[in-house]
């Protein structure tokens, strides 16, 4: 795919945050088509009011930085959303992210870190942050114009190669599945996707 122009946001509501080791619970409606699909990301913390701050000034609105898995539903997202990428990635516990805050103080350099996703041990995901698109200071001056960023937004930065709908064949996550995703200096999270069940009443 071409390289857009500017980032392509879309907003998850507060309800979808998960921590470090919790579950990531699947609703029937997720299960639908079972294109569930992992995004290993770096996370931003903003700790100040901003708006219409430059790239240069960006940083100073950081509070800190953590690692963040950027759950997807591609059939939703892509297929049956009609275009709102959100209805395939706001489900409750779907942005899961820790297992700390690292201030912006230790971590000066964001954009020099390894990144990395593996499902049940298997690596699937090792990259860079210096491959990003839209560095933190590109994403922090543009997501202020004319929007005011608060203290404790939390702001998921993109995700590199080897994503489950990219892959030949492609690749789904399933039930039971242990998802670790790692960021250099920061830590690592660990979640296990578990199905919604029919829960039948017993007489």
């Amino acid at each position: 795919m071409p390289k857009p122009i500017y980032p392509v946001l879309f907003f998850k509501p507060i309800t979808a945050i998960g921590g470090p080791t919790d579950i990531i619970p699947v609703p029937k409606l997720a299960q639908i088509d079972n294109e569930m699909d992992y995004e290993c990301e770096l996370v931003i913390v903003i700790g100040k009011k901003a708006v219409n701050v430059s790239e240069d000034e960006a940083l100073d609105y950081v509070l800190g930085y953590a690692v963040g898995n950027d759950v997807s539903q591609r059939a939703w997202q892509i297929k049956k959303g009609g275009g709102q990428w959100s209805v395939g990635k706001m489900f409750d516990g779907w942005a899961p992210f820790g297992p700390a805050i690292v201030s912006s103080k230790i971590i000066t350099n964001p954009q020099s870190l390894r990144i990395s996703t593996k499902i049940n041990g298997q690596t699937v995901q090792s990259e860079s942050t210096s491959d990003q698109i839209f560095g933190v200071t590109k994403t922090v001056a543009f997501l202020s114009q004319g929007t005011t960023l608060l203290p404790g937004d939390v702001i998921f930065t993109g995700t590199p190669s080897g994503v489950g709908m990219g892959r030949k064949p492609q690749y789904w996550l399933r039930d039971g599945d242990v998802v670790e995703i790692e960021l250099e200096n920061v830590g690592t999270i660990l979640n296990k996707v578990v199905y919604e069940k029919d829960i039948k009443a017993k007489l």
